[in-house]
């Protein structure tokens, strides 16, 4: 397997990266919420740098099937285990409970891969779904599922469930795959994508990648390609930044024009929508991401 490239000291951030913060008071009523409900949210596990401004907004990203992860993924904070902890059979009631709480109208939910279950957790993404609707009827919900390891079965539940967004992300480019996502495989991202796209009638289809792992703009392209070959719609790009010394390096730090030229590109190659920039994350503005998609009224 391919070294991973780590360099001894973290790289100094760019003038474009500095910006203002919401006071962190303002986003006291999500945090009090989700310690409530004793949830995990991806804002805190994989140490994402829009947490305050997200949840001063009341848009959080809740993780299911706890904090620890059967996957070595180089560029991610959470916790690596073999054998996590047994699934909470109560956690979908209490996420659909922390969202009606919060009156949020989109809620994005994800989860840790948990490669050991047969299904990878495709149940319990089901029941989050159903559980949301039962106790938020209004609100929108976004899925940023793992591949399930290609099981049509587990991908074929939560497509029946009913997402609005169904979200899977590629990360990276394919030749960067046995670097930063070891286990899992960039064709079989792409059948993924696929398959919500032919049987998911009406969910939008939704991926994003990282810049700053090693790609070039060119691969960039490419993967956009291979993104709308499967019928995706929507499309996020952001910058990796490195959450340790442990962690991939930073190969790149790509400027807001050149991310101002992958929109242009991505509108080019018939997205119907593509949010990037240093700071935008998969989950990122989600719900103004789907309002932007949604005014094209295509590529659903």
């Amino acid at each position: 397997m391919p070294v991973t490239p780590v360099s001894p000291s973290r790289q100094r951030l760019p003038e474009w990266f500095k910006r203002s913060l919401p006071a962190s008071g303002v986003s006291a009523e999500s945090d009090a919420v989700v310690r409530k409900h004793g949830l995990v949210t991806v804002c805190e596990e994989a140490a994402c740098p829009n947490r305050q401004e997200c949840w001063s907004k009341k848009a959080v990203t809740f993780m299911l099937m706890g904090d620890e992860c059967t996957r070595t993924c180089t560029f991610c904070d959470v916790k690596y285990s073999k054998s996590p902890k047994p699934l909470d059979a109560a956690e979908p009631g209490k996420v659909a409970a922390a969202t009606a709480e919060l009156g949020l109208r989109m809620v994005v939910v994800t989860s840790v891969n948990r490669d050991e279950l047969a299904d990878g957790g495709a149940a319990h993404f089901a029941a989050t779904i159903a559980a949301i609707r039962q106790q938020s009827p209004g609100s929108l919900i976004e899925v940023l599922t793992p591949d399930f390891r290609g099981n049509e079965a587990a991908i074929d539940a939560v497509i029946a469930a009913r997402p609005d967004v169904y979200n899977h992300n590629l990360e990276t480019v394919a030749r960067l795959y046995p670097q930063v996502r070891p286990q899992a495989r960039y064709q079989r991202s792409l059948a993924l994508l696929k398959r919500v796209k032919e049987r998911g009638d009406g969910i939008w289809t939704k991926s994003g990648i990282m810049v700053g792992l090693g790609e070039t703009d060119d691969e960039v392209r490419w993967l956009m390609d291979d993104l709308r070959a499967q019928g995706v719609g929507i499309m996020t790009i952001g910058q990796y930044l490195r959450p340790s010394l442990e962690h991939h390096d930073i190969i790149r730090f790509v400027t807001p024009e050149q991310f101002g030229r992958y929109e242009e590109w991505g509108k080019a190659a018939g997205f119907a929508h593509v949010a990037a920039g240093p700071y935008v994350r998969s989950s990122y503005f989600a719900e103004e991401v789907l309002a932007g998609a949604m005014t094209l009224g295509e590529a659903r």
